[in-house]
């Protein structure tokens, strides 16, 4: 039986691979390694990687919908993000009193806003928070209590916004309204000690969320009213996030990450995986509107 994933090949393994984000404009995956501060570009056109250095641990980039580059989340806060030459210029600290924390996930809400969460980069103490940065480059904090702040992802009508705290093993659920403001923080889903813990998610056309799992050697699909519906099985214990890429939307990628772990033992950790999601495609990335 054939196996369900593919390594992307390439001599690096990944400290701690997250934020996969697809690019129909480079026709192209772009993914961090947060803690060995490396942003990354694979071409679905001809398969070659292209990495660039950045100055603090990167949590994630997204695109803007009418300006050139990308806004990325670092340790410092939200940058606006040019790839050649490489620039970046930052847009707002949301946390100057908290040196230790750094965003870590975010996705694009329909009214072109960043939804991203902070942690404390030491996964100490609980100073997580969620927040809002808005097309006008306003940031607004919505949310708080986190230690690690993860996976947010929409339903297909963005009506709803899915937020995980992953040492709680948590995802939760707000009501989003047509405005684009949070309402109604509900605990959607709870992982059993046994699925590891829930990291970064996406969701699929048909309403189904995706769900990463760090120490679970797997990714799962979940009905909108959180029932199990599949896993599938990866050879990396610590599975980070996923995006569904291709002009299509039907190509899945997954990253995973090597921190903590013996590489002599564990040798597909910290790998991009290319996953058979059996025929589902995904939702397009949102566009930042500012």
């Amino acid at each position: 039986m054939a196996e369900a994933w593919r390594v992307i090949a390439r001599e690096e393994k990944d400290e701690l691979g997250e934020g996969p984000l697809w690019s129909a404009k480079h026709n192209a995956l772009f993914w961090v390694d947060i803690l060995s501060h490396f942003l990354y570009r694979y071409s679905l056109a001809d398969g070659s990687i292209r990495r660039w250095s950045m100055p603090e641990n990167i949590g994630w980039v997204v695109e803007r919908s009418s300006k050139p580059g990308f806004i990325a989340g670092l340790q410092s806060g939200f940058y606006e993000l040019d790839l050649e030459p490489l620039a970046l210029r930052l847009i707002v600290d949301p946390e100057p009193q908290l040196p230790g924390n750094r965003l870590n996930d975010a996705k694009v809400d329909r009214h072109g806003q960043i939804w991203a969460g902070t942690m404390d980069a030491a996964i100490v103490e609980t100073t997580g928070s969620l927040y809002c940065l808005r097309p006008d480059m306003s940031v607004l904090r919505v949310d708080e209590g986190y230690k690690v702040t993860n996976g947010p992802t929409f339903s297909p009508k963005q009506d709803f916004m899915y937020h995980t705290n992953t040492p709680a093993r948590t995802i939760y659920r707000f009501d989003l309204s047509p405005e684009g403001e949070l309402s109604n923080k509900k605990e959607w889903l709870k992982f059993p000690d046994d699925l590891g813990f829930p990291d970064g998610m996406t969701t699929d056309a048909e309403g189904f969320l995706w769900i990463a799992h760090w120490g679970g050697s797997r990714i799962s699909r979940w009905s909108p009213d959180a029932k199990l519906d599949r896993e599938i099985r990866l050879p990396a214990p610590q599975i980070t996030s996923i995006a569904f890429s291709g002009p299509e939307l039907d190509r899945m990628f997954v990253t995973s990450a090597a921190k903590g772990l013996d590489r002599s033992k564990e040798t597909f950790a910290g790998s991009l995986f290319e996953v058979d999601a059996g025929g589902v495609r995904g939702l397009p990335p949102g566009l930042f509107g500012g």
